[in-house]
């Protein structure tokens, strides 16, 4: 999906936006993502930062930081801290654990399911995220299946923290960051939106490198990305 940039304004909580909307989709309905907000027939910021624009007329507010607030529909990176009834609690880095039924994973029954203990880490997408109760994690897809979703195994690897606006801008296909690090070597990455990196190498050394890597591209453009590469594996 390309995503861009609605002009180069940077806009505040309370700002209304009801014009700039009606430039790039007048008349059609459009979504409204993390840092927008209706207010009657107002649409209002509720955070800093720039205006972006994504197909099917979505839009939010992009913006550098790393307090997470969920919102439905996004894949994230969990650690399981504990268990409530038929949930795991899991912290996905927002002000309130996810919950994750002991049902949401593929094949599983009130028979089989997974045993998960606290520290271990999943991956799922959002099935409910709202300001009145906690959010809920899944990890299968509309069809019952895992899709890459389900329970890290992070052995080999290693679970790191970045900013949003990292995580965002890896998953862009803009971005050639990992497409170009995926043709050099051999690695596996998952990227939550919540700003999570699992990453798994073959040595402890190459994932570390990798790591450092990943966290100080957040302000470099593609050509300096591919100087730095050349730099690497000359």
């Amino acid at each position: 999906m390309l995503l861009n940039n609605v002009g180069e304004h940077i806009y505040l909580p309370g700002d209304v936006i009801n014009s700039k909307i009606q430039t790039v989709c007048d008349g059609e309905t459009v979504r409204l993502g993390p840092g927008l907000s209706k207010h009657n027939t107002d649409v209002t910021v509720s955070k800093a930062g720039s205006l972006c624009f994504g197909p099917p007329n979505t839009f939010w507010i992009d913006c550098h930081q790393k307090r997470y607030i969920p919102c439905k529909g996004e894949n994230v990176i969990g650690v399981i801290s504990g268990k409530q009834g038929d949930y795991y609690k899991v912290d996905i880095g927002s002000s309130d654990q996810a919950l994750l039924n002991f049902l949401s994973f593929e094949g599983a029954s009130k028979r089989n399911r997974p045993n998960l203990s606290p520290g271990d880490v999943v991956f799922g997408k959002l099935a409910i995220a709202n300001k009145h109760m906690e959010p809920e994690m899944t990890c299968v897809d509309v069809n019952g299946k895992a899709n890459g979703m389900g329970l890290v195994d992070d052995k080999y690897g290693i679970l790191f923290q970045t900013s949003l606006n990292l995580a965002r801008k890896l998953l862009s296909p803009d971005c050639i960051l990992l497409p170009e690090l995926g043709s050099r070597l051999a690695f596996e990455v998952i990227v939550g939106l919540n700003g999570k990196i699992a990453l798994f190498c073959k040595s402890s050394a190459q994932t570390i490198t990798l790591m450092k890597l990943i966290n100080e591209s957040e302000y470099l453009s593609n050509e300096q990305m591919l100087d730095v590469l050349k730099g690497m594996f000359l």
